[in-house]
């Protein structure tokens, strides 16, 4: 395996795992989690298998969106730690063989970060245009009928200075103005500094946001809205995000990175395929790996998922390297949109899929999104549109870790409650259970780890129908693995016409099949999925 990866970077080869810090784990009994906590885990996560640890921001921040809202690009919160704390886990985390991903949230800042502060204190302020400030409309309105994600108008009044300021987000994350040379500096110098305290890349959230049309043109009305969707879909953002010229600011960004040794950077973008590839950049000087969202968004159907892997495959350009993720703090998590049966089906077709995945945290248990009182709603997405049911605190309830009081996540009270089930859903239970979920993600971990045909191996297509979809993966001079996933509840059969084969299962998500050798054929149970190593050439 070594003289694989020594063709490979890390991120190529790696699994990365996502950590939400305020859930993962506490160390003070705050109830909220912190840096000190997530030092205490490390060893699990080598334990599974863990390349790369992505940590959500864990900066300075009034916390209006939970640390999206930054006060101060070069700290630490209190609530998680210190710089120490910091520097400590990137020693501890690389003596682990493993590497450190920072989230970076450049689109906008905190209302109350010094750089807005001084921006909105006067309209000479040497850093006004460091945000994106307008006057009102002739007749007194609106700047534009830009909305906000988070509901509403995506311009606020600004009383003393008399004009409006635009905010993608909340009114508390004023965006920032990319446009300006002065920002793009300020940024670098932000990436600079944890570069040089060895962080080894960064998650640049909402990175097809960060430069607006130049005219400010209104949006064109959304012709296929329904009233079950976030307001902000109510308008199509074609002026107020993805325009051409952000490939020259992620340009900028990559070239920082490449300045340093083994460094990378993922980028957050919620677009169709077509647009997504484009963030590789020109020579794939962009970002190392816009994320892929399609197994997120698209209905958990074979035929679909099939078509929409051949797409991605097809449309990565040349040494553009593929990704793929199952959930993250934005969305619900897997096992609640297909069930606990099918979240296993997932496991194994994220971990053979050709690419670097990227694991949420709790979902190798099985962790399911949680009820949230209303009263108790803390994410303001859902406080904003309380009737639509869009509130992301459900999937991010504090990991589940034993069967003790709080779940061995805190000793005092979780800043979001947790799963009821977690006496029967947790990390310690499921280590000593050989059917658990989580030894399902460790094997199939450890199997990627050790084939190189499933770590850097060609993807190719079988076949897909109603129920199942089936691949194969061969490196050059490696054995060849067929994956066949039942995605519906039903049995399903496995008998290609064109094609004979004879093989080993080496890994299922029903471990009886463990070892039985197939040919010809193959029948699976409902929510069934299968890894076969292909001993003969047929196939």
């Amino acid at each position: 395996m070594s003289e694989i990866k020594n063709d490979y970077l890390w991120w190529q080869t790696g699994v990365v795992y996502q950590i939400y810090p305020r859930s993962f784990q506490d160390s003070n009994g705050d109830g909220i989690g912190d840096l000190q906590g997530i030092l205490k885990r490390l060893d699990y996560l080598q334990w599974m298998g863990v390349d790369a640890v992505w940590i959500s921001p864990i900066y300075p921040s009034p916390m209006a969106d939970f640390g999206y809202d930054i006060s101060d690009y070069t700290g630490i919160h209190p609530l998680f730690g210190s710089l120490d704390d910091f520097d400590r886990l990137i020693q501890e985390v690389h003596a682990r063989k493993m590497k450190l991903i920072l989230d970076l949230v450049p689109n906008h800042t905190s209302d109350q970060h010094p750089w807005f502060l001084e921006s909105r204190s006067s309209r000479d302020n040497p850093k006004r245009d460091w945000y994106i400030w307008k006057n009102p409309r002739p007749d007194g309105g609106l700047p534009n009928n830009w909305l906000s994600v988070f509901g509403g108008s995506g311009w606020e009044w600004d009383e003393k200075t008399e004009q409006y300021y635009y905010h993608a987000f909340l009114k508390e994350q004023p965006d920032l103005n990319w446009r300006h040379p002065e920002v793009q500096q300020a940024m670098l110098n932000v990436m600079r500094f944890w570069l040089d305290r060895g962080v080894d890349g960064f998650r640049i959230d909402v990175m097809w946001h960060m430069i607006k049309d130049l005219q400010l043109r209104d949006n064109p009305v959304n012709p296929d809205y329904q009233n079950h969707m976030a307001t902000y879909e109510q308008l199509l953002p074609v002026y107020s995000t993805d325009q051409p010229e952000v490939h020259e600011i992620v340009q900028k960004m990559r070239k920082l990175l490449d300045s340093y040794t083994d460094r990378m950077m993922i980028g957050e973008i919620y677009l169709p395929i077509h647009k997504l590839v484009t963030y590789y950049g020109i020579d794939g000087k962009g970002a190392h790996l816009p994320f892929n969202f399609q197994l997120i968004s698209l209905p958990w159907e074979a035929k679909v998922i099939a078509a929409a892997i051949d797409q991605y495959e097809g449309a990565l350009p040349a040494n553009g390297w593929p990704n793929w993720v199952l959930g993250n703090h934005d969305q619900p998590r897997i096992t609640s949109r297909v069930g606990i049966q099918q979240a296993r089906v997932a496991a194994m077709l994220l971990l053979t899929l050709r690419g670097t995945p990227t694991i949420y945290y709790g979902d190798e248990i099985g962790m399911r999104d949680v009820p949230i009182p209303f009263q108790e709603v803390q994410d303001p997405q859902g406080l904003n549109m309380p009737d639509k049911n869009l509130s992301r605190d459900p999937a991010r309830t504090p990991m589940q870790w034993d069967a003790s009081l709080q779940a061995g996540f805190t000793e005092g009270k979780p800043w979001l409650r947790l799963d009821r089930a977690f006496q029967r859903t947790n990390v310690q239970l499921q280590k000593e259970d050989p059917y658990s979920m989580l030894l399902l993600y460790k094997r199939l971990i450890d199997l990627r780890h050790n084939e190189p045909s499933l770590t850097v191996g060609d993807y190719t297509p079988v076949c897909s129908d109603n129920q199942m979809l089936a691949f194969t993966r061969q490196a050059e001079g490696h054995p060849k693995f067929l994956i066949i996933l039942n995605l519906s509840h039903r049995p399903c059969y496995f008998k290609p016409s064109t094609l004979t084969f004879t093989g080993t299962v080496v890994l299922a998500t029903s471990p009886e099949l463990e070892g039985s050798v197939v040919d010809e054929s193959i029948s699976l149970s409902g929510d069934e999925g299968v890894i076969i190593r292909i001993t003969d050439t047929r196939l």
